[in-house]
């Protein structure tokens, strides 16, 4: 993942700035005694990025992943629109308990810029719908250069956006973030009981908005190959804990790295500390002997 990548990482203040004000609100709104869930995962499962996590031998390299994650961000789908055979055998290699985040197929976002894309959608949902209990929530991921000047396209295609397939949406162009545009996106995403997704990447620290829109939490967090990565984890894992004490109902945590080989012992760290810090009992990974990081 190149985007937000900067080469100076050292240089960047990696500190996590204050919630918006309505992300209490909203979280207090929701908040009750259901038991609080959390999923942790890399973007992928391809034996090339996360070199090393394999035992030797695997033959199945997502069956072997969901032994060791319960849920992984599915970015096969932005290439590729999907069929319902193809998400049964993805469900299929899984266990129970195991979830799925698929993203929005780009012909959607970025090649039709969602202008009569209802189709598309469709066939879509209809597709990961095959999921069933191990769907965990779609992602639309919007281009860079898609702007606050096109909001009634987006608005159009989240009202009619089928109501049992969760959403959360990923803007991208810094035009987004000004308090007006902002509180717009947001107000929208309320309505629709859509996640406003965090984007913690060193290069585009606007994104990283702490204003979430439901009881939901979509974190996609962007490693620098640096030793800073690993504090960054642990001032997440504070501020979940705080949340989780305001309502936070669900978190749906992803762990990159502008290299992925890494990513894997990220996870595992941000799992341990929660785990710690939370009372949770998630699935440790396991560590392949082949596995060497900078930050042990």
């Amino acid at each position: 993942m190149k985007f937000g990548q900067v080469e100076n990482p050292e240089a960047i203040d990696f500190k996590l700035p204050a919630d918006a004000p309505q992300t209490r609100t909203i979280l207090g709104k929701h908040k009750n005694e259901a038991p609080f869930e959390a999923y942790v995962g890399c973007a992928k499962w391809n034996r090339t990025d996360l070199k090393g996590f394999y035992p030797r031998g695997t033959k199945d390299e997502l069956t072997y992943y969901a032994t060791q994650f319960n849920s992984i961000e599915l970015n096969a789908t932005f290439y590729k629109m999907p069929d319902w055979q193809q998400v049964e055998t993805w469900k299929n290699k899984t266990p129970d308990g195991f979830k799925f985040f698929p993203k929005l197929t780009d012909l959607i976002s970025h090649y039709r810029r969602l202008i009569d894309v209802k189709e598309p959608v469709d066939n879509f949902c209809n597709a990961i719908s095959n999921f069933e209990e191990k769907l965990g929530m779609a992602f639309l991921q919007l281009h860079d250069n898609f702007k606050p000047k096109d909001f009634d396209r987006l608005e159009k295609v989240l009202n009619e956006f089928p109501k049992g397939v969760p959403l959360g949406v990923e803007v991208r162009n810094a035009e987004w973030f000004a308090a007006e545009n902002q509180n717009r996106f947001c107000t929208l995403l309320e309505k629709n009981e859509m996640s406003n997704i965090i984007v913690d990447t060193a290069g585009r620290r606007d994104m990283l908005h702490m204003r979430l829109t439901s009881p939901v939490a979509f974190v996609r967090y962007v490693g620098a190959n640096h030793p800073t990565d690993i504090q960054r984890l642990d001032e997440w894992v504070a501020r979940i804990e705080k949340w989780k004490d305001e309502g936070l109902q669900k978190l749906y945590f992803f762990v990159h790295q502008n290299i992925e080989v890494e990513s894997p012992l990220l996870a595992e760290h941000f799992i341990k500390k929660m785990n710690d810090k939370l009372g949770l009992s998630l699935h440790i990974p396991a560590r392949q002997h082949t596995q060497k990081s900078m930050f042990d």
